[in-house]
């Protein structure tokens, strides 16, 4: 029998021959896998994300937040990185993406999520500053008897979504504040994220800041709880290009490698932060010939954030 996470690789790589592919995926997610629904766990991971964000830019950069515009890499389905820089105060937030993920009711359920978690306390641990005047602005969506577009929504939150390939974005150089993302890197092939970062390092202002969060973890194993997160690492490129799709692709690119490409393009790397994953995990698993000349503990490397204060 098929296992579950082949079955998920299969039906993704299908559906990402079809038109309007996004949308069947989203289908699929929704009523197959469930996973596109805006858990708790999920709203947790990204509202960490956010609050670690504003920490590094508060720690590192000159400006402050009502002078700020945020670019962020990777939309998604749910704003919340955005909201919770809006309710922080930031200028404004410009998010790009490739495929268009987000609609006007996946807003509202972020909303609702915000609205939620406030009201249990639980939001302070991870926002302990909000401007009020915003929050009402925020709760002002949820007003009853709105018929509200995914635009107007973003408007009122200082929030612009643009389909744009990000190796050479619209930007002018030395434009953008702080650029973030958050789990992104990991589904762009390597080749790609190298113009990305080349083209960041373009449009970056040159006291600005970069903040990316990256899941180096099989993501097929957040689907299927009877493989590991480094079951990915046992095939080949050629193995992978089989099984891998580009609806959600992952590159598998390992911590050093990163850093690397970081290297390359003489970007900085102010602060880097690791979770150390589990290298008896690795350990089980019997690597393809590409992974071999890494330790244990760099291949066990299951997430990481990267800090550039640009300039350096």
């Amino acid at each position: 029998m098929i296992s579950k996470w082949m079955a998920k690789a299969l039906v993704q790589k299908t559906i990402s021959f079809f038109p309007k592919k996004e949308k069947i995926n989203h289908l699929f997610q929704k009523h197959v896998t469930k996973g596109v629904y805006l858990t708790d766990q999920y709203f947790e991971n990204k509202i960490t994300h956010a609050s670690d964000h504003i920490k590094y830019f508060l720690q590192h950069s000159q400006r402050r937040p009502e002078q700020t515009e945020v670019l962020e890499l990777g939309t998604g389905w749910y704003p919340i990185i955005p909201i919770a820089l809006f309710l922080n105060d930031f200028k404004s937030v410009i998010s790009i993406d490739i495929m268009s993920w987000m609609n006007s009711e996946s807003q509202l359920t972020t909303v609702k999520m915000f609205e939620q978690w406030r009201q249990q306390g639980k939001l302070a641990k991870y926002l302990p500053y909000i401007n009020e005047e915003k929050w009402k602005q925020l709760m002002d969506l949820l007003k009853p008897g709105q018929v509200l577009e995914k635009e107007e929504i973003s408007a009122r939150l200082g929030f612009t979504s643009l389909l744009e390939d990000a190796t050479k974005t619209s930007f002018d150089t030395n434009s953008i504040d702080f650029i973030c993302s958050n789990n992104t890197f990991e589904h762009i092939p390597k080749v790609v994220l190298k113009g990305i970062l080349k083209e960041f390092g373009r449009i970056a202002k040159q006291d600005g800041l970069m903040s990316h969060f990256i899941d180096l973890s099989d993501h097929f194993a957040h689907y299927d709880k009877k493989i590991n997160i480094y079951n990915f690492l046992k095939y080949s490129e050629s193995q992978w290009k089989l099984i891998d799709n580009d609806i959600q692709p992952q590159n598998r690119m390992r911590w050093p490698a990163y850093l690397e490409l970081y290297k390359d393009l003489q970007i900085p790397v102010t602060e880097q932060h690791t979770r150390a994953g589990d290298v008896d995990l690795v350990r089980t698993v019997t690597l393809a010939k590409q992974y071999q000349n890494y330790t244990p503990q760099e291949l066990a490397i299951s997430h990481g954030y990267i800090v550039s204060k640009m300039g350096q």
